[in-house]
């Protein structure tokens, strides 16, 4: 008889063990679906802000025109005309040559070379 208790008790912990085993396994599953998730979710209104302001000016949302400046193309706002320049841009334009910063604002501004 006490063999048998025995081997129920050692049944019961085993079903125990293996049942919390099972729920940490899907507890984990679960959670790993739900941060999978919300990183899609994160990248899909990132990919949803970019197709909305796309080429748009930041200060009046008009459309952005892409124009070439001493082989570095830069954004200029086809109403207020502010001037966009991606990161590292403007450190290019002032690393060129004396000769080749001279009128760069004129330039910029589209008045021609001084």
């Amino acid at each position: 008889m006490a063999f048998h208790k025995e081997s129920k008790r050692m049944e019961d912990q085993w079903s125990l063990e293996n049942d919390a085993r099972l729920l940490r396994e899907i507890r984990r599953k679960r959670e790993e679906r739900i941060r999978e998730e919300k990183k899609l979710e994160t990248e899909r209104k990132r990919e949803e802000l970019k197709a909305a302001h796309w080429m748009c000016c930041p200060k009046c949302g008009h459309r952005m025109e892409t124009k070439d400046l001493e082989g570095i193309e830069i954004e200029i706002c086809s109403l207020c005309e502010g001037i966009y320049l991606d990161r590292g841009e403007l450190e290019d334009l002032f690393m060129k040559k004396n000769e080749q910063r001279r009128g760069l604002i004129r330039r910029i501004l589209g008045l021609g070379d001084s």
